[in-house]
């Protein structure tokens, strides 16, 4: 009896000193986490493509290697280590949702920002703890690229990069080098020219923060079983920003390309006659419901065809998107589809739209 109450003694002893230690190590482990921790679900909720204005995911990561590598669609980079020279990339609207994320449980980064986003009077912030590893153990998801990590993919010559945007005009006006066309609205009928083996790196682009199309491409792409999917986000403009146009491969004419309506007309029309014309925003119903042109209606392109023959004849049709992408591909669809159609015209540039109605446009760059 002696010997069970000794061994009894030493078992309470010992689990005593395993909750003990555990209680310790817990709370050493916690005392640098911060206190508003959220999974993955609530990240995903919160990625759109574009992204709002009312939400920044933030990657607290060194920007090379780990940025360029792959992070979440959509963030931006704010080093840990750079916070201070690069605070001004924080929005400025204080109650900006603020997600914070680095290289999983064991990273300190994304709560060290956190914290510091904390003490410059930021009041709605979360930190994904489990980071970029957990992003990407989620069904469906791939990571976004640089343009640097495309360049360096390029030249290994071991990836294929695929250009989602309208073939005319916009890949045949300049592409990234390498580069295949596959449009998103003819991925399936071009999907034969995706690379037999599911294991070749394929990365998807087109025409920048505001553009789908290559999400939607990739989206594909990863249901028909391909495994090294990423997206290039920033696409073609950053990509001519950083490397140049050497792979424009059709001079633009008198300044314009072909169907695109003259800038400074458009909005000329859009202050004194919006009326006079038939504006169709080609863009998805979620993206035209966050704002638009007054006058507009919304065609998303994939839904366009069947509608062309309903389009009037007695006035000007003017299609129109964030980018040109999608507005420059319904013209050229119409042209094929309706060759009588004559006064048809697509908006060539970059437009943010406004939930009141104001937007901006800018001209190409």
């Amino acid at each position: 009896m002696k010997t069970d109450a000794v061994k009894q003694m030493l078992v309470t002893m010992a689990a005593c000193l395993v909750l003990l230690g555990g209680t310790m190590t817990a709370g050493a482990d916690e005392s640098w986490m911060y206190h508003d921790i959220v999974e993955a679900d609530f990240v995903i909720s919160h990625v759109t493509v574009p992204m709002p204005d009312n939400v920044m995911i933030i990657d607290a990561r060194p920007y090379k290697p780990m940025y360029v590598k792959g992070h979440i669609p959509g963030a931006v980079s704010i080093p840990f280590t750079d916070f201070d020279k690069k605070a001004d990339l924080l929005p400025k609207d204080k109650n900006t949702l603020l997600i914070y994320y680095c290289g999983g449980v064991e990273c300190k980064l994304s709560h060290k920002s956190a914290r510091k986003a904390q003490e410059l009077g930021y009041t709605n912030i979360k930190v994904f703890a489990k980071g970029f590893p957990e992003w990407m153990n989620q069904p469906g998801a791939y990571a976004s690229v640089s343009a640097e990590y495309v360049a360096a993919r390029i030249a290994e010559n071991k990836t294929l990069v695929v250009d989602a945007r309208p073939q005319k005009p916009k890949y045949d006006k300049g592409h990234i080098p390498t580069a295949i066309s596959i449009p998103f609205s003819h991925f399936d009928e071009l999907s034969g020219k995706l690379p037999r083996s599911l294991e070749t790196p394929i990365i998807f682009y087109c025409g920048g923060l505001e553009c789908r199309l290559s999400h939607k491409s990739a989206a594909k792409a990863l249901v028909m079983g391909y495994k090294d999917v990423s997206v290039f986000a920033q696409g073609y403009p950053e990509w001519k920003k950083q490397f140049g146009a050497a792979a424009d491969t059709v001079a633009v004419k008198a300044g314009e390309l072909e169907g695109s309506i003259d800038l400074a007309r458009f909005k000329t029309i859009l202050n004194d006659n919006p009326e006079s014309i038939m504006l169709v925003d080609t863009r998805d119903p979620d993206e035209f419901a966050k704002g638009h042109f007054k006058t507009a209606v919304n065609i998303p392109v994939e839904n366009l065809e069947a509608k062309i023959p309903d389009l009037p004849a007695d006035k000007p049709v003017v299609f129109v998107c964030s980018t040109g992408a999608r507005s420059g591909e319904a013209y050229y669809m119409v042209k094929d589809v309706r060759e009588s159609l004559t006064d048809v015209y697509y908006v060539e540039a970059q437009i943010s739209y406004k939930e009141d109605g104001t937007y901006t446009i800018k001209a190409p760059k």
